[in-house]
């Protein structure tokens, strides 16, 4: 299981740490870690060449969280039927989500910076708590269209990450574990850290909202 759960979280940060939005703008000629706010991440991609090249890095860093929480599917087999089995299972991809959200913010090849993994979070979140993502990026697309600051609605995809995992066991039949509960409070833990300059402009009233670029 140690074996395994190291294996998948190296191949992750590895994975994680390809940067497309480095990539993406390169390809026009920019250089998008001195353009706009300077992050390599979609959302900095979009303000500075527009909608289809941040569109593109969106989806690849989403890709490349389903593949990095994924990728113990393609080499490792379950037994639906053994409970204990499937939660070792579910601890290994989430090894391989970590990795890669790690090396998407920490970049091994950019000097350990990076974004700050919201897309490749959802993309991983497919893989591991579909349901919870699903009612995230809901509340995420609401938000972004009502506010235009996309920190905002990102901070409120990660909150309810817990808060749906906690909620829906009282109203449906779907159930979560205590790891389930655990991870998916890490990961809106985590979101609100990478997000802490955010948190400061958001109050400060100074945040950028987001533009359509001409």
């Amino acid at each position: 299981m140690f074996a395994a759960i190291g294996i998948f979280f190296l191949l992750g940060y590895l994975l994680g740490s390809v940067n497309f939005a480095v990539l993406v703008a390169k390809k026009h000629g920019v250089d998008i870690l001195k353009e706009g706010s300077g992050n390599p991440g979609a959302t900095n991609v979009k303000r500075v060449l527009g909608k289809g090249p941040g569109d593109l890095v969106f989806a690849l860093d989403l890709l490349k969280g389903f593949v990095g929480a994924g990728l113990p599917y393609l080499f490792l087999r379950i037994d639906p039927q053994q409970p204990q089995i499937n939660d070792i299972f579910f601890v290994i991809c989430v090894a391989g989500f970590v990795g890669t959200l790690l090396g998407h913010c920490f970049s091994c090849f950019l000097k350990f910076k990076g974004g700050k993994g919201v897309a490749s979070t959802i993309g991983g979140l497919i893989v591991l708590l579909p349901v919870p993502i699903l009612i995230g990026a809901t509340l995420w697309g609401l938000v972004f269209l009502l506010s235009r600051y996309v920190s905002l609605a990102s901070l409120i995809l990660g909150v309810s990450l817990p808060v749906s995992c906690w909620v829906l066991p009282l109203f449906t039949s779907l159930k979560y574990s205590l790891a389930e509960f655990v991870f998916a409070g890490a990961i809106a833990a985590f979101n609100v850290w990478t997000h802490r300059s955010n948190i400061g402009r958001l109050l400060a009233g100074t945040e950028n909202r987001f533009t359509k670029k001409a």
